[in-house]
């Protein structure tokens, strides 16, 4: 039996895309000494309000951006995991600041990963590794331009380039090696761990959405909260290859490696509890880990009383020991010793 899921986005697509905003309180470069030197007139002010057109009229649907009114330096952006890759789904958040010489040198661009390095070019402390902004080595047609390279191309690169469905081989070097059973094993692995944190990311980012992205937060996983769910289910049960989930729930138990069931299993309940306190219809599946919580109760107060049984066992043999000992004393032989002689008889 196989049921089609598919996420029904509504409320999404009217959180636009591009946008301009005030508070800029919480992004990475806010401290950042651009502001100060950036003139108005200037080369680089003018080629950031180019940024902005473009930025507004080019992006894909899943990629947000919200630029600042006062601090027109920076930028903020979101972007839509793909599917067919490991980070479907998710919402990943970058922070970009413009140096004050731009464009002759790019942007710097610092990844929310709330301490998860879920990519090979995704550092947990924020870095993003990039030949296009300078942070990797590359070819020269890699590299930034300053007479094309652009902002828009930035997050397409992070998206398509970084985002993609085996990140493993993003590693230096590993890119050769695809297309042998051992590689592609450990390439499958990756991204299984890669999965995970990107569930975990999910749950950071609803407990704290960035400023000015509350409403798609919300909006974005109440939308897709049932569809990520059975993805995790059909992960689980190895029935799907991971990141491969294309909305067809299917029924049996498939190969997958225990480290990455225990993962889920682990996380599972956290990600329903999120999605439900979001406000994601998703009763079924909150019934059913009550169910799994209820059952897991059942089975400790079960393990609780029969490592109880082996105490009262040990205490009942011991008063047997006793009643026994105290039958033997009464009906041993009693030991003579005759008055005449020194032997002695039973």
């Amino acid at each position: 039996m196989t049921t089609e899921i598919t996420p029904e986005v509504i409320t999404v697509e009217k959180f636009p895309q591009f946008d301009v905003v005030t508070d800029a309180s919480d992004h990475h470069f806010y401290s950042n000494k651009a502001k100060s030197t950036l003139s108005k007139t200037g080369p680089a002010q003018q080629k950031i309000m180019q940024e902005w057109k473009l930025l507004s009229k080019d992006l894909p649907d899943s990629i947000y951006v919200r630029v600042y009114e006062t601090r027109v330096d920076l930028i903020r952006a979101a972007i839509i995991g793909a599917r067919g890759t490991p980070y479907h789904d998710g919402l990943f958040f970058f922070d970009i600041a413009f140096p004050s010489d731009y464009p002759a040198r790019p942007p710097s661009v610092y990844y929310w990963s709330f301490g998860f390095r879920i990519n090979p070019n995704l550092y947990s402390s924020g870095t993003v590794c990039l030949s296009l902004i300078h942070t990797w080595s590359g070819d020269k047609s890699e590299r930034w331009d300053s007479n094309n390279s652009t902002i828009l191309q930035v997050l397409l690169s992070i998206q398509a380039l970084v985002l993609n469905e085996r990140p493993y081989f993003n590693e230096p070097g590993y890119g050769s090696l695809s297309g042998t059973k051992l590689w592609d094993n450990k390439s499958l692995a990756y991204s299984e761990d890669a999965f995970v944190l990107s569930c975990k990311t999910m749950l950071w980012v609803l407990w704290k959405p960035l400023k000015n992205f509350e409403p798609l937060v919300k909006q974005h996983f109440i939308d897709r909260a049932e569809f990520i769910l059975n993805a995790c289910d059909m992960y689980r049960k190895g029935l799907v290859k991971v990141g491969m989930f294309d909305g067809v729930v299917k029924e049996g138990k498939g190969v997958v490696s225990k480290k990455f069931e225990r993962s889920i299993d682990k996380l599972f309940g956290d990600l329903v509890g999120a999605f439900a306190r979001n406000g994601a219809p998703i009763g079924d599946f909150v019934e059913r880990v009550r169910k799994k919580e209820d059952n897991a109760k059942e089975e400790a107060e079960k393990g609780r009383k029969k490592s109880q049984k082996p105490g009262l066992v040990k205490k009942l043999m011991g008063i047997f020991a006793r009643v026994v000992m105290k039958k033997k004393s009464k009906t041993s032989p009693v030991v003579v010793v005759p008055q005449d002689s020194g032997q002695v008889s039973q």
